[in-house]
């Protein structure tokens, strides 16, 4: 039943007749774009003949730096990163034959079997094996192998995973599967990465075209060790299911949160589906800055240039994914009558941390601040919803920067990618030192947001450029008493990080009053790691009321009471609602409430 293609036939027949051997030459894997499944279907049966084999995977095209190590593919076809796509109908019977063709090591097969459920098996070197069994419930898993032991301190192996998918019957499959894949090798000191979406990293992932009103949606696969908050800009996207190697969990279309980030655990799945609602280019990203920057790239020769480069091919690189959506129907901008105005510096002053650069953003009230004057965060902005609002940005720093108003569904060129944001032939700019950018935003909901750099990330955004921004209904003013606002980020770019929260490791406690409700809202924006966030008292976690993610405001049905306690990681915003008639101090911790990396105290009178 699995029959070879002629050209696989013709090299085993030189091979036998002449002697000519194949191993000298190491096949080139493909960047595997996940539109065409693996195997062939004979009746409700498919037939899928996969070997793991040393291949050249070029994660940043054939004129980058090569990845040489182990590669799955269909026996017979050029092997493939990710590994080749496993997608039938629920209720099939698959059965796949899988070898380990490598010559010095033993390979363990995971997530090949009916689901829910997750299984390995081990074969050695040139070992071959058949299994067989039913593609059970539908969803989006992982599948993939491992090549012998691996010390994921020094090295990481991730180029051998890819998606299996089980379709409901009747479902539609015109959906796009994107799947993460990571390989890395050395020391902390000189650690190189391939990262890579569907075999490619940015600049080379494939962009992705749409026209205004199209529904997209997506599967999105973590195939690595790591956990990657996915960040899509200008737009909110409904998360449909989630997923590991195992299980699938549908969820009710009355719980399907709106979101811009949300957080995939090592070796799980999403799947997705938003709207493009408006014109130009957009980005779908990992909000890890180690993830995302030019340092990130595999192939050498990363200039402190490419970090302040206006060219997004080079202050970019990774797991990085551009959108670019043009008008279905041509349209004319709406007039923006009697914006709001407000100016916003971006300034450097003492250092005065762990930091070795002090950098804010200072929104100016009455007269200029001073030239060395900074916010850590920067000065929370404070809008209204509906209000046209123009933020004029000033850099006066002695290097280029540029502001993502992240959550905020605005215009493409005001979204805050240099060279990116905007469309063909009118790009947004970085802000050069002294000069200026109006960001125009059009608030078309309430709600916690952020704004941050998008420039050199990792330093500017670890030195102090970002802060939090609410907006406000018409009428509403916002009231310090009740409403909290608790902007997380770095101090500094090292690890383990030490966490500033509201510019403070160490803070005075917060007075709250008793007997109302106050409306907490916590913005993360870390240069990677997230933390556990707990609320407690004496006995342990006390209860609070989520009502907001990421500055979309939950339906009725989403608004659970729920233990004080949730992992918060960098790109998302959260709101709860908080209220006791227990007068007492209450801790907020991060991390294990017994050993925290930091802790405050709410004070209830």
């Amino acid at each position: 039943m699995f029959a070879r293609p002629w050209s696989y036939l013709l090299v085993a027949a030189l091979t036998t007749w002449f002697g000519i051997g194949t191993r000298a030459v190491t096949p080139v894997a493909d960047a595997n774009d996940n539109r065409r499944a693996a195997g062939r279907k004979v009746a409700d049966t498919m037939f899928v003949d996969l070997d793991i084999r040393m291949a050249r995977w070029y994660p940043e095209g054939e004129g980058g730096d090569v990845v040489e190590g182990p590669v799955i593919g269909e026996v017979g076809r050029a092997p493939q990163v990710p590994a080749p796509l496993i997608r039938v109908r629920a209720g099939t019977v698959i059965m796949a034959r899988i070898t380990n063709a490598l010559t010095d090591s033993a390979v363990t097969w995971r997530g090949l079997n009916r689901k829910p459920g997750f299984d390995t098996i081990t074969l050695k070197p040139g070992e071959t094996t058949m299994r067989r069994f039913v593609a059970g419930a539908p969803g989006t898993y992982v599948y993939g192998a491992q090549v012998g032991v691996v010390n994921w301190d020094v090295r990481e192996r991730e180029q051998t995973y890819g998606a299996f998918v089980v379709d409901s019957i009747g479902a539609r499959t015109d959906d796009r599967i994107f799947v993460m894949n990571v390989w890395g090798d050395g020391s902390p000191e000189k650690y190189r990465n391939a990262l890579a979406i569907n075999g490619r990293g940015w600049p080379y992932t494939e962009r992705i075209t749409a026209q205004t009103g199209d529904t997209l949606r997506w599967r999105i696969v973590n195939g690595t060790i790591r956990v990657h908050p996915m960040h899509l800009h200008g737009f909110y996207f409904k998360m449909l299911a989630k997923a590991d190697s195992s299980r699938a969990t549908h969820i009710a279309k009355a719980k399907q949160p709106m979101l811009v980030t949300e957080l995939m655990d090592p070796f799980t799945t999403m799947d997705m589906e938003w709207v493009a609602a408006r014109s130009g280019n957009w980005l779908f990203h990992c909000h890890l800055a180690f993830h995302a920057v030019a340092d990130t790239r595999y192939t050498p020769g990363v200039s402190d240039h490419d970090h302040h480069s206006a060219d997004a091919a080079k202050h970019m690189a990774g797991l990085v994914m551009g959108i670019s959506v043009t008008d279905r129907v041509r349209t004319v901008a709406a007039r923006r009558v009697a914006p709001r105005t407000m100016r916003l510096h971006v300034q450097e002053g003492a250092r005065r941390g762990k930091s070795e650069r002090a950098l804010g953003f200072v929104l100016q009230e009455g007269a200029s601040p001073a030239a060395d004057s900074v916010n850590i965060p920067g000065s929370p902005l404070i809008l209204t919803r509906g209000q046209p609002t123009d933020i004029t940005v000033i850099n006066h720093l002695k290097e280029s920067t540029a502001v993502h108003w992240h959550g905020i569904e605005l215009e493409s060129f005001s979204d805050g990618v240099a060279g990116w944001s905007g469309a063909a032939g009118k790009h947004a700019p970085a802000i050069a030192p002294g000069d200026s950018f109006v960001a125009r935003l059009t608030l078309p909901r309430a709600g916690t947001f952020i704004y941050h750099t998008h420039l050199n990330d990792v330093v500017q955004l670890t030195s102090g450029l970002y802060g939090g921004i609410v907006v406000l209904e018409p009428g509403q003013r916002y009231n310090p008493a009740r409403d909290h606002l608790f902007v997380v980020g770095w101090d500094g770019p090292d690890e383990p990080a030490r966490l500033l929260v509201n510019g403070d490791s160490a803070p005075p406690p917060k007075l709250l009053a008793r007997g109302v409700t106050h409306r907490l809202r916590f913005v993360f924006i870390g240069a990677v790691n997230g933390n556990t966030l707990t609320l407690s008292d004496s006995t342990g976690p006390v209860t609070w009321r989520a009502v907001a993610r990421d500055g979309y405001e939950m339906p009725a049905a989403q608004r659970e009471l729920l233990p004080a306690k949730f992992r918060g990681w960098a790109g998302q915003t959260w709101d709860f609602e908080f209220q006791t008639d227990r007068p007492g101090v209450y801790r907020l911790t991060f991390g294990n409430p017994a050993k925290p990396v930091w802790k405050g105290e709410l004070v209830v009178r």
